[in-house]
């Protein structure tokens, strides 16, 4: 079960190499870079010069550049799965998506029922400003409606972002409130968090989820480590679960601060791309605290970065499941139309010397895409021994320990998926997502209530008190589920776990939410008790 939303596997931006491709191709778009007699020339390819007849010639008017667009794209999707095309109108929300902020209204927001709905109003951002509360729905923009069935998250990013100083009309449905009511937002700079969670998870035991690594990483996980190191925290768990990766760079400096100086983090070489390599340069402040990093399938790309220099240094131990298996490096080069191309240009090597990128075949996006449904499929999920590497290689860590490379970080201690209290009716109601459309349900409907609580134990009390399953089973019954008493029973513990953790979510946020679902999560309790062991090995 997938306890958030999965990120859009998100390739990495490298500014190393290729810097004079990368400048004539700001120039060229369809053109071909040669070198001819001592120097770099453009020569037009046989694409560009049909797409010049096309436009100049073909018997009806074309719009050429749609037609443009559309022969990049299916030229990439030719190469490796990690290459792309990005149209002009896709650049800046996916350039966004690693950036230290964006311009928007300030809202996390659900779309259920057809309707955005508000979970949370980001503090301090123009959407507070101006009165919009959590639990509001929108219901149009710009005097438009902005409801149906055809609602989804793309449509609703594109619709309230926009630039800074620019203004968006919502229209709001409020629970209590007989008319709609009208609200004008000035947007404004948005702050992306990598950081999802940073918390005492038990005494000196600090805990902090990071959730992508993009521009404002590492200055974050600094900033987590020092706040949990005052509180007393002198060994902690690194959570990489569910992160898809981003700047490689950014990884490089947070693996810099638990190695010695001289250790290699990560080389990368590509066949028109130098040999790099990124070494611990000893001035990280945590060489000597004990460590544990998680990671599971969705690990992925500057994810296993972290991981596999921790693990190859034997400076961490590696928690979880196998890791998605990304050693493929982008570099992002832009178009004068505005559009880009992520092209992969170099693998990328842990200092074993281990790629741990899977195996693909030129063009086959879709058998790609199908690898995380097979390791299912195969039971990879639930057992080490179902787990198969391409490369039969042995890479050695630093002191000798075995590793393997060709598909993903294998884990030192693996945990398997528990499906002791699991049953069809809970797995039906969690794949359908009524779990999280009741959580919001209940807390729209309890919120001045439930606001009065202002930290996550004090509001689980007040929750466990309520009994909620009974709540839980009548509003999915509704919904087409038929309740079955002896899997309800069963499954119990885990529901009200996590109907909780939501409820907790929607009013405190994941300051609230990580640390009641953290505490009894299978993976994270293994990390706990892994350090607990070094610290009884260090006593003997």
């Amino acid at each position: 079960m997938k306890k958030y939303l999965l990120p859009t596997l998100t390739v990495i931006g490298v500014a190393l190499g290729i810097t004079i491709g990368m400048a004539l191709c700001q120039k060229a778009n369809a053109q071909r870079i040669v070198y001819q007699n001592g120097q770099w020339k453009l020569e037009q390819t046989k694409v560009d010069r049909l797409l010049q007849l096309m436009e100049n010639a073909y018997v009806d008017s074309l719009n050429i550049d749609s037609i443009t667009d559309e022969v990049m794209a299916e030229l990439v999707q030719k190469l490796d799965p990690h290459s792309s095309y990005i149209p002009k109108e896709d650049l800046e929300m996916v350039n966004s998506e690693l950036a230290g902020s964006f311009s928007g209204i300030g809202v996390q927001f659900s779309i259920q029922q057809d309707t955005v709905r508000i979970v949370a109003v980001i503090a301090g951002g123009p959407c507070e400003g101006v009165g919009v509360l959590a639990g509001d729905k929108i219901v149009s923009v710009d005097d438009s409606t902005f409801v149906g069935k055809k609602m989804n998250n793309e449509k609703v990013m594109k619709t309230l972002r926009g630039p800074k100083g620019t203004q968006v009309k919502l229209g709001i449905l409020r629970a209590g409130v007989n008319e709609p009511l009208s609200f004008t937002v000035t947007r404004g700079d948005i702050p992306v968090h990598s950081v999802d969670a940073k918390f005492i998870i038990e005494p000196n035991i600090g805990f902090i989820r990071v959730n992508k690594f993009g521009e404002t990483t590492y200055k974050e996980f600094i900033a987590a480590l020092a706040d949990l190191s005052s509180k007393g925290a002198d060994r902690f768990i690194i959570d990489l679960r569910e992160n898809s990766g981003g700047y490689m760079e950014q990884a490089i400096r947070m693996a810099n601060e638990f190695l010695q100086r001289g250790d290699l983090i990560v080389y990368s070489q590509g066949r028109a791309y130098p040999r790099y390599e990124a070494t611990a340069n000893g001035g990280g402040r945590f060489k000597q605290t004990p460590l544990v990093v998680l990671i599971d399938n969705f690990s992925a790309s500057a994810s296993e970065i972290f991981a596999g220099a921790m693990q190859d240094n034997d400076r961490a131990t590696i928690v979880g499941r196998r890791s998605f298996g990304k050693g493929l490096v982008q570099q992002q080069m832009p178009f004068d139309d505005g559009s880009a191309v992520r092209l992969t240009v170099a693998r990328y090597y842990t200092p074993s010397g281990r790629c741990i990128q899977k195996p693909y075949t030129l063009g086959e996006q879709e058998d790609y895409a199908k690898d995380l449904e097979e390791r299912w499929e195969h039971g990879e999920f639930y057992s080490a021994d179902s787990i198969h590497f391409s490369d039969t290689t042995t890479y050695r860590t630093k002191n000798g320990r075995i590793v393997r490379g060709g598909g993903g970080i294998m884990p030192d201690v693996f945990v398997g998926r528990d499906t002791t209290l699991n049953t069809p009716w809970y797995n039906r109601c969690v794949n359908l997502a009524y779990t999280y459309q009741f959580a919001y349900k209940y807390t729209d409907t309890h919120r001045k209530e439930l606001s009065k609580f202002k930290d996550w134990q004090s509001l689980e009390k007040h929750l466990l008190k309520q009994d909620l399953i009974p709540q839980f089973v009548a509003f999915a019954e509704e919904k087409g589920v038929e309740p079955n008493e002896a899997e309800i029973q069963k499954s119990r513990p885990l529901m009200t776990r996590l109907l909780n953790a939501y409820i907790v979510r929607d009013v405190l946020g994941d300051e609230g939410f990580f640390p009641l679902f953290e505490r009894d999560d299978e993976i994270t309790k293994v990390a706990v008790e892994q350090l607990k062991q070094n610290d009884r090995t260090s006593a003997q």
